[in-house]
């Protein structure tokens, strides 16, 4: 078990900060950026130690990007907000999405590259994938369309199978919880949006 446990500590230290960090964004509380600057920190060793070169680098990325979150949830707007109001959970604008394929493709391509060319990644194109879809589901997250749950959903799944392919059971078992919640996320945005 000590064995275990020395092997597994930072997957499982990490799977618990995931948890906290799924249901506070569920809640749609703010706090949950406090444990998105957290949580990656500690996965940037986590997933480098697996080979997992480019979750590794969406982790730094994650850390900087709850930042913005944050700044966004507290200090953002939208079109149609008060003053003093949150900011709102809305739909994606139409208008963005011919541009968000277009990012979404470029940076899986990058990463791709990237991983290919300067990493012994035996999983290039997945973990290029993910990584792709996740800088766009931040966004979105930080922005609070609601859609972002369904581009979590996607990566959560590929996640799912990829973590069980290089041996992180934990996060792989968290990452299929959030298949669930984020469905569950989802119907709760929808209903928080019309309220």
């Amino acid at each position: 078990m000590e064995t275990f446990l020395a092997e597994h500590w930072l997957d499982i230290l990490t799977t618990i900060l995931g948890l906290a960090y799924i249901v506070l964004e569920y809640r749609a509380s703010i706090l949950l950026w406090f444990v998105g600057i957290i949580m990656p920190a500690l996965d940037i060793v986590l997933y480098w130690q697996h080979g997992l070169y480019g979750d590794a680098g969406m982790a730094v990325y994650y850390t900087g990007a709850a930042i913005y979150g944050y700044l966004i949830w507290k200090f953002g707007h939208k079109h149609g907000q008060g003053a003093h109001e949150p900011l709102p959970i809305t739909h994606f604008k139409r208008s963005l999405i011919l541009p968000t394929i277009g990012f979404f493709t470029a940076a899986w391509g990058g990463t791709y590259y990237v991983l290919l060319i300067y990493t012994d990644s035996t999983v290039p194109v997945t973990d290029a994938f993910t990584n792709a879809m996740s800088f766009v589901g931040l966004w979105a997250l930080a922005r609070k369309y609601v859609e972002q749950w369904i581009i979590w959903i996607v990566v959560d799944l590929v996640c799912t199978y990829l973590y069980i392919v290089k041996g992180i059971p934990f996060k792989a078992g968290l990452y299929g919880l959030y298949v669930v919640i984020a469905i569950l996320g989802y119907r709760k945005w929808l209903t928080m949006m019309k309220q």
